[in-house]
């Protein structure tokens, strides 16, 4: 293959474990990691300077919704997503077919691409591997994906057929990318069937792209056979190249990803929660709204470094969201996204000194799910 400016530089491991750095041309990215979604060309709430200041090294674009609005050529033609949204840093564009495919009964696929009414104004629109590659070509992200199907995980016959279809989708999607300043990366489909799973990472893996992704998971599976499926997957992945869970940001499945060899991950989780008055902590969710918080000095976690935790208490955070206030979602989404944040960066610190085992069995003992 031609060479390209990317290259992944593993560093430690410590059991399935990878602690690494991803070169890209707008800079490293220390793995693991968890990269907010910026699904419209922004961090719901949150200005760039910020997601600075919180240690956020990659963000997420969606292939889909930019289509749609402003356009990838307008996009385009302000200088790429850069630029447009004033993010120096890397960028991870996803190729759309999640959304599309979440469409239901608005879209109809053949072996050629997908025909989908926009959830905007009910327009017909056609993606193909072709075109998925050129959007994400004019969007100008360090990192982009091929076009895949993800298909219903309770339909056995349904998933072999969309999984050799985005086998022959990123045969399709590599011939057709020319910008060589862009990691191209295959996405593994397959269910929650172990035999397909192991076909379908085989298959990404003889592609010799700079990275792999894990896409189909987190869709209506539990959590254990998630888990299941990435400790099929971890011994077939190359190990020299980095590893995107798709999708997946929860805490407890950040560090049970990262047990079983992950190295990248997104979520729109920590805004999404902040939007509906939720902070993650390290024990656990926390919903502001209960009584309990009304008078409660405290931080939201008396630990934590995040700007929100060094200058505001509970009842204060409690208040802005009682009173639908914008700076209480925005106060919440920086402790959520530093949380995360945080968690990676533990965890590669863990890996580094060859503890993460003690860290995430005392991480996840300690943590209560909802």
């Amino acid at each position: 293959m031609t060479a390209t400016p990317f290259h992944f530089e593993l560093l430690a491991t410590d059991g399935n474990s990878r602690a690494g750095i991803f070169h890209t041309p707008h800079g490293p990215i220390p793995t693991p990691v968890f990269a907010p979604v910026g699904t419209q060309a922004t961090v719901k709430s949150i200005t760039p300077a910020q997601l600075e200041e919180i240690g956020a090294s990659l963000v997420l674009s969606n292939t889909y919704h930019l289509y749609l609005r402003p356009g990838d050529e307008l996009v385009a033609e302000m200088g790429g997503l850069h630029r447009f949204m004033n993010w120096p840093h890397p960028i991870l564009t996803d190729s759309g077919g999640f959304q599309v495919f979440s469409l239901n009964e608005m879209r109809k696929v053949d072996e050629e691409g997908v025909t989908f009414k926009s959830h905007i104004d009910g327009s017909m629109h056609r993606f193909t591997p072709e075109k998925s590659i050129a959007i994400q070509e004019n969007l100008g992200a360090d990192i982009i994906m091929a076009f895949d199907e993800c298909a219903d995980p309770n339909n056995r016959e349904y998933i072999i057929a969309a999984m050799e279809r985005t086998h022959r989708w990123l045969e399709r999607c590599i011939a057709a990318k020319k910008r060589s300043e862009q990691a191209l990366f295959g996405i593994v489909q397959g269910g929650i069937d172990p035999i397909l799973r192991a076909q379908s990472a085989e298959f990404v893996s003889n592609m010799d792209l700079p990275g792999v992704a894990i896409g189909g998971l987190s869709v209506g599976e539990t959590k254990e056979e998630m888990y299941q499926i990435l400790d099929v997957l971890h011994p077939i992945l190359p190990k020299d190249k980095p590893r995107y869970l798709m999708g997946v940001g929860a805490p407890e499945d950040l560090i049970n990803g990262i047990l079983r060899g992950v190295d990248i991950f997104d979520c729109v989780l920590p805004t999404r929660l902040a939007r509906h008055s939720a902070a993650l902590t390290f024990e656990g969710q926390i919903n502001i709204l209960n009584k309990i918080h009304a008078r409660d000095p405290k931080p939201i976690s008396e630990n934590c470094g995040c700007y929100t935790c060094q200058n505001f208490s509970r009842a204060y955070i409690r208040h802005l969201m009682m009173a639908k206030e914008m700076l209480g979602g925005t106060l919440l989404s920086i402790h959520n996204i530093y949380t995360l944040e945080e968690i990676a960066r533990q965890s590669r610190a863990a890996i580094l000194e060859g503890r993460f085992s003690s860290y995430a069995a005392s991480f996840l003992a300690n943590y209560k799910t909802r």
